[in-house]
């Protein structure tokens, strides 16, 4: 029998989502206070008036956002992971002109970190996702991701046949928790080049519609 993760504390989730543009402006501005304050003190110096004060804006105006630390930091991965779908979606998926090769190519770079425009991640994430995340938050943002590969595969028409389903799948497990257990053990940017490079290679391989008959 299986146990499931504790859920998190109501502390620990945002409590709103920023739906008009003023509110979208002084969230994002949370977010690049808090990130640069992270990088600067580290995870335990950082505190949500710290985040506050560097974003000039009251503490209350905060709260009303994110209750606590955690919450914050919930909230600005959640955002992260949004801003890449949105540019996987602009970048990879909508444009007609990409083949096959080049959407795979593009959506591994995503993926891999490599791409991002705004986001910034440290070890130190890894060890807070319990605290953050209980399991159906992450099983949803399993499904995201997953579904990315999905829309993929759906928006090439010079693919045939197209891969399998557990091909698809297998093949976002290698990708992204390769991403995560970079991560972790922080490899550096040139190394992460280099995985990526290898990794394209491999999908294109299993890809492959000669491969697949």
């Amino acid at each position: 029998m299986t146990r499931s993760s504790p859920p998190a504390s109501a502390r620990t989730k945002p409590l709103k989502r920023p739906r008009q543009a003023r509110a979208r402006f002084t969230v994002q501005a949370i977010y690049d206070a808090y990130v640069r304050i992270w990088q600067r003190d580290g995870w335990d110096q950082l505190t949500t008036r710290k985040v506050a004060l560097e974003t000039g804006i009251a503490v209350g105006t905060l709260y009303e956002y994110f209750p606590s630390k955690e919450a914050l930091h919930s909230g600005y991965v959640r955002h992260c992971i949004e801003q890449m779908l949105r540019l996987i979606e602009e970048r990879v998926i909508a444009p007609a002109e990409l083949t096959w090769q080049q959407r795979v190519r593009g959506l591994i770079r995503h993926l891999a970190g490599l791409e991002s425009d705004r986001t910034w991640f440290s070890p130190d994430m890894m060890r807070l996702e319990p605290v953050v995340a209980d399991l159906r938050h992450q099983k949803r943002a399993y499904d995201e991701l997953l579904g990315v590969w999905q829309r993929l595969v759906a928006a090439c028409p010079d693919l045939s046949p197209t891969p399998s389903p557990e091909t698809i799948e297998a093949l976002h497990l290698a990708i992204w928790g390769g991403r995560r257990y970079a991560l972790q053990v922080n490899l550096d940017t040139s190394r992460i080049e280099s995985w990526a490079e290898q990794m394209e290679r491999l999908c294109v391989l299993a890809m492959e519609p000669t491969r697949n008959n």
